[in-house]
Formats: C-alpha cells, sequence, structure tokens
C-alpha cells in the first residue's frame, strides 16, 4: 500500500512537471508582459493552451485553435542569436489526449514508438500532409525561429501548432523584413520585448478544408527599457499582399476588435503602452 502511495506522488510529480497542455498559460506566464496573456476577444471555440516544451525546457506559449488547426496567436520573449535553421518538423501530441507524450515530437516518432496511428495525429492536428503541395502559400511561422538564441529554442518553433498557410510572397519578403529588420532596429533600447504575434481566420482553406489559411497575419511588441520606461509597436498584413503596416499597439488592438467582432481586445497588460 505504501509502494502504490509513493508511486502515485511520484506519477503526480512527474505530471506538473511535464504539463503542456493546459487549462491556461499558468505553466508559462514568463512570456507575456506582466504574466499577462491576451483576453479572452481572441478565443476560439475550441481552444487549446500549449505551453510549448521541447528537451525539457518551456519556450513560448501558444493559443491553438483545434477546429480551424492553426494556432491563434504565439508569444514570446525576443532573443536573436546565430544559429542555423533546424530541418524538422514536430507535432503535439497532447492535443490527441492526456495520456500521450508530454513534449512535441516527430510525427514519425509518434508512430513507430508510441503506438499512436496518423489518423489519431490527423484528427487532432494539422499534419505535414496537409502542408505538401501547396501553391502560392508556405509554412509561416508565427514565432519565428531567427527571434531566438539557441538551438533547442529554435527547434521548438518548427510544432504545426506555430504554423499557418501563409503567403509566399509576404513570407519570404516583407514579413520577413519586418522580424529581421525591423525588429532589431524597433528593440536596439529595449532590455526585455514581449512579443505577442497571431493570425485572423479567413474564409479559405487547404487540406480539403482542414486548415484554414488566415486572412491576416499581426504581430505586437512590449518593450522594457531603462528607468522603468516602455514602449511598443505592432504590424498587420494581409495574408495576399507582400505588403506590411506598421502601427501603434493601440491601432492593432481596434483593427483586431473588428475583424474578430468578439469584444474589445487586449493583447498586453494595460502597463504598456498604447500609443
Amino acid at each position: 500500500m505504501l509502494l502504490l502511495l509513493l508511486l502515485q506522488v511520484l506519477a503526480s510529480c512527474l505530471w506538473l512537471g511535464q504539463s503542456d497542455v493546459v487549462p491556461s498559460f499558468q505553466s508559462c506566464p514568463q512570456f507575456f508582459f506582466r504574466a499577462t496573456p491576451p483576453n479572452n476577444a481572441l478565443q476560439p471555440n475550441n481552444p487549446a493552451w500549449i505551453c510549448q516544451r521541447y528537451n525539457n525546457q518551456y519556450h513560448y506559449a501558444t493559443l491553438y485553435n483545434r477546429d480551424l488547426r492553426i494556432p491563434v496567436y504565439s508569444a514570446y520573449l525576443y532573443q536573436p542569436g546565430p544559429g542555423k535553421r533546424p530541418k524538422i518538423w514536430l507535432v503535439e501530441p497532447q492535443l490527441m489526449g492526456e495520456h500521450y507524450p508530454k513534449a512535441m515530437e516527430r510525427e514519425w516518432t509518434l508512430i513507430n514508438y508510441f503506438n499512436v496511428s496518423l489518423e489519431q495525429l490527423f484528427q487532432s492536428q494539422a499534419i505535414l500532409k496537409d502542408y505538401k503541395n501547396l501553391t502560392g502559400l508556405n509554412r509561416g511561422h508565427l514565432n519565428p525561429s531567427g527571434h531566438h538564441s539557441d538551438s533547442s529554442s529554435r527547434t521548438a518553433t518548427f510544432t504545426l501548432t506555430n504554423i499557418v498557410p501563409q503567403d509566399e510572397k509576404l513570407n519570404g519578403g516583407a514579413w520577413n523584413n519586418y522580424e529581421q529588420q525591423t525588429m532589431i532596429s524597433k528593440t536596439k533600447d529595449c532590455t526585455t520585448t514581449y512579443v505577442v504575434v497571431g493570425a485572423v481566420p479567413g474564409n479559405n482553406y487547404i487540406a480539403k478544408g482542414r486548415v484554414n489559411k488566415p486572412s491576416h497575419i499581426w504581430s505586437s511588441a512590449c518593450c522594457e527599457m531603462g528607468n522603468n520606461q516602455k514602449k511598443s509597436w505592432a504590424v498587420i498584413a494581409e495574408n495576399d499582399k507582400n505588403e506590411v503596416q506598421v502601427i501603434t499597439l493601440g491601432d492593432l488592438e481596434n483593427r483586431l476588435t473588428q475583424l474578430y467582432r468578439k469584444g474589445q481586445v487586449s493583447l498586453f497588460h494595460q502597463d504598456c503602452p498604447r500609443y
């Protein structure tokens, strides 16, 4: 009896230490300014809160839309550094159920070592097959690998729960320029930069209606500087044009309020300036 009790306690501790898909972001609040995620005005009907875990460490947070099989947004700390672009694609086993592995994994590994069928993965989320033979679209990262300083964090961004079908010209053009150039200049005086980047669901789909193609891609940042000063900025792009609009955080929140129609959107804690 005592041995059984000890095993139950040990299992409980392991579970708490491994939890990823959770009812909120309580396991990974560090990716949000003042530990405050965006409000419920962005929340889909069938959400999954994912503390994105790889190599036994949390790297960012994602709100995932189970029905449309795309992320609503990903939140992370901007910490760019040199390094190679990973050549791996991962999925989130826990979207199939709580008793599956607690960290992102390769499809091949789950099928061959965890007795998972491709159909189980297929029903729970987007899979690699959904993104094959795309025309005019890429697998677009919300949280880009280039905004991370180490190999594990960069690899962790290569999960399909962080990917949307993105216009290939936008992804390789104006959006890439924002990620790689504008962010560098904007964050010059920042000590810590919190980023929330997301996608507005659209009316079109890929993979025979399985995966939504967003109408817009957007990103927002809250920057902490010295002397307790803060600043913010934001961008939005239509997902069929190679053009990015740089706007204020307040303007983006108002635009998203109109696009989502679920009430006033708030992306950061109120201490982050809107204009």
